[in-house]
């Protein structure tokens, strides 16, 4: 009787792991939808024509990863491409590109090079608009996931369904709006356009939000203080300008406070929205520790001087920017942080991923991933 009852035990026992292990925990996300800029765009900005910046269509655009350029202003994968890795989900589809034939239901992306959360208009009447890249604004991409949204889902109960169990990334945005300022020298003007592109952003956040979105990831400016554009443009002779990592004190000021007041206007949105979790990416707390100790994260070549470029004392040149005439890439951008002056190396896209997923810099934190990213 007691071998009976024990092999029973052991019997049930065994059918009972089998079933964990045959049946895991389904995926936290079932879909990831990405609104942005040139830090996250797989290729909406060469779709729309590219005309200012044709060279991200071209080598040395790409040849890390893909091994040919993918419209990605990177060498590689971008936070996003190991944010749907981590989840088990394909790399997003750029929006413009879409075909008949392309899986939208687990994903797609809407972010453009050049992007500003403000819309053209700010920037035309602020005599800026020779430096645009694109129109195509947070409110512009806002309107193609509305256009898009009939063909993911039909009622609502079935939308709310879908977007609970989706992923929302508002961003980055609003450095393109800094940018864009700064090279035209209007630094004085940087502050005041603070409050403006925050508002941007939280009115995209609520209008996701009352399209069904529930978990939505908000990231903040990286420390363009330790950007080679800014290093070199603004470059000084006052060493007191400099911080202990060769940034400039001022330029990381202010990204600073973009994110104080981005965060702000975040914590009163979840309290006007507590059935949606909305995250916070610190993008600026990820990449500053490889700006300030490079070689420990494996930048034995540093994290201020750009891998591809065309010369000069962080090897940019804008006159020669990666990709054009008198540019010339580096032979192993995983050394690297910095890739072209403006963007990061794959190598630094994937340590600021990791980061967002597996701590500390989302908060609160994203859902656990299924996947490790190697």
């Amino acid at each position: 009787m007691k071998i009976y009852i024990l092999l029973v035990i052991t019997s049930f026992t065994f059918g009972f792991l089998e079933k964990v292990v045959s049946n895991p925990s389904p995926r936290p996300y079932k879909a990831i939808f990405n609104l942005g800029d040139s830090l996250s765009d797989t290729g909406n900005f060469l779709a729309s024509g590219a005309i200012l910046f044709p060279v991200i269509g071209k080598p040395p655009y790409g040849q890390t990863f893909f091994k040919r350029a993918t419209g990605r202003c990177s060498d590689g994968r971008l936070m996003i491409d190991f944010i749907a890795e981590a989840y088990e989900l394909p790399y997003l589809p750029p929006y413009l590109a879409l075909t008949k034939d392309k899986d939208i239901q687990r994903g797609v992306n809407f972010a453009v090079a050049g992007a500003t959360a403000l819309d053209a208009k700010f920037f035309i009447e602020a005599g800026l608009a020779k430096y645009l890249w694109t129109n195509n604004s947070l409110s512009i991409q806002l309107g193609w996931f509305k256009k898009l949204k009939p063909s993911l889902c039909t009622t609502k109960q079935d939308c709310d369904s879908y977007f609970k169990r989706s992923l929302f990334l508002v961003g980055e945005i609003g450095g393109n709006d800094y940018n864009y300022a700064a090279i035209a020298g209007n630094i004085t003007q940087l502050q005041a356009t603070v409050p403006p592109v925050v508002e941007a952003i939280t009115a995209a956040i609520n209008e996701l939000i009352a399209e069904g979105a529930r978990e939505l990831l908000v990231p903040g400016n990286f420390p363009i203080g330790c950007s080679a554009l800014y290093l070199t443009l603004f470059r000084s002779e006052n060493k007191e300008d400099y911080d202990d990592s060769g940034c400039l004190k001022t330029f990381n000021g202010f990204a600073e406070y973009h994110n104080k007041e981005l965060k702000l206007a975040l914590e009163t949105l979840r309290k006007k929205n507590p059935h949606a979790r909305i995250l916070y990416a610190d993008y600026y707390g990820a990449a500053k520790r490889f700006f300030h100790a490079p070689g420990h994260h494996g930048f034995t070549n540093g994290a201020l001087r750009a891998c591809c470029g065309g010369g000069g004392p962080y090897n940019f040149n804008i006159s020669a920017r990666c990709g054009h005439t008198g540019s010339k890439a580096c032979a192993d951008p995983s050394t690297y942080a910095n890739w072209d002056g403006i963007h990061l190396t794959e190598a630094a896209y994937r340590y600021i991923a990791k980061g967002l997923i597996y701590g500390p810099f989302s908060y609160p934190p994203l859902k656990i991933s299924p996947n490790k990213i190697a």
